[in-house]
């Protein structure tokens, strides 16, 4: 199978997945309690009116008629309205989508920094020091709660010795890198930094931690290979061994990981989003769902699946590339 064709089905497969979640969100709305209309008629007790709002809304069609017309809006680029912001579903996702992107890059950019030369360094130290250590601090970080490290980050890092700011974004990564370019101020960046590390830090330990684990599980199966004990036969430096050959085949179930995780970094950043005010998708959804603004929370919830499609396609592409003989698996 040639990589396009590959790549085609991936796609195809990715178009049933959020139909699915389409199809679910709108269930789900049907089964909510509480009526729209409520929403945006408010206290206004004329019935006449509440029928007309139902009407221009299209609630008092069929389900069926309501759900094929919500598709038909989704293939035109419309993701609704909120009456609640009375504004434009797709606007405020816009809005909102660069600020879960930033935070997740970030915390995917620190596991990985972090989590893979631990992950070598484990693996070639067995049972010292280092292993113990590593083993240790992974066991934390997969079992520390995000909300409650979020919390103590800020009590003693910020509240207390005053590194951070306690919550916000500060100033938008794109608007620091303009100015940079364009002036050369670099105090916008340094800003951005002081704004996200510690969100960053937060959603990224678990991932920091998976990683960790699983270079060093990678790195010991292959280290154990015929093929390692002849590359050292042949003399190569024990350097070049572990990261041209040895971490380079353990690298194809990590990029794996790593695009699923970066879909799901991006879709469970919520807590962390409403811990430190976060001006993301994540604490939108929350906002919206308090207010029972389900076209926000559709809209969101789509736009999750859509970006989790797209990823996993790259990684797909990329897990192809690493090994080609996945794509005539």
């Amino acid at each position: 199978m040639s990589l396009g064709k590959f790549l085609a089905r991936r796609l195809l497969q990715g178009i049933f997945v959020i139909w699915g979640v389409v199809t679910i969100m709108f269930a789900l709305r049907a089964l909510s309690p509480g009526d729209p209309v409520n929403l945006i008629a408010g206290e206004v007790p004329d019935q006449a009116t509440r029928d007309q709002i139902r009407q221009d809304l299209g609630l008092d069609q069929p389900l069926y008629v309501q759900y094929a017309d919500y598709l038909g809006d989704l293939l035109t680029g419309s993701l609704g309205y909120s009456y609640n912001q009375r504004r434009a579903v797709s606007d405020i996702v816009a809005q909102h989508f660069a600020a879960t992107v930033e935070l997740a890059l970030a915390a995917t950019i620190i596991a990985i920094i972090i989590a893979i030369p631990l992950g070598v360094v484990s693996a070639t130290r067995r049972n010292e020091p280092a292993d113990y250590g590593a083993t240790l601090g992974s066991l934390v970080g997969i079992s520390t709660p995000n909300f409650w490290l979020g919390l103590m980050l800020i009590l003693l890092l910020a509240e207390q010795i005053g590194l951070f700011p306690t919550s916000g974004r500060g100033v938008a990564f794109h608007e620091a890198m303009i100015t940079l370019a364009t002036t050369g101020y670099v105090g916008d960046v340094l800003l951005w930094l002081s704004y996200i590390i510690l969100p960053a830090v937060t959603l990224g330990t678990y991932f920091t931690a998976l990683i960790t684990r699983l270079t060093r599980s990678g790195m010991i199966d292959e280290l154990g290979k015929p093929y390692v004990t002849a590359t050292r036969a042949k003399g190569l430096p024990e350097t070049l061994v572990r990261y041209k050959h040895v971490l380079r085949n353990t690298l194809i179930p990590i990029v794996t990981v790593l695009g699923l995780q970066l879909g799901t970094l991006m879709g469970g950043a919520v807590i962390t989003e409403e811990v430190f005010n976060w001006p993301g998708l994540g604490q939108t959804f929350i906002g919206a769902l308090r207010n029972g603004d389900w076209p926000v929370v559709q809209g969101i919830v789509l736009f999750i699946a859509i970006a989790f499609v797209v990823i996993n396609i790259f990684v797909d592409a990329l897990y192809a590339r690493l090994d080609p003989q996945v794509v005539d698996e």
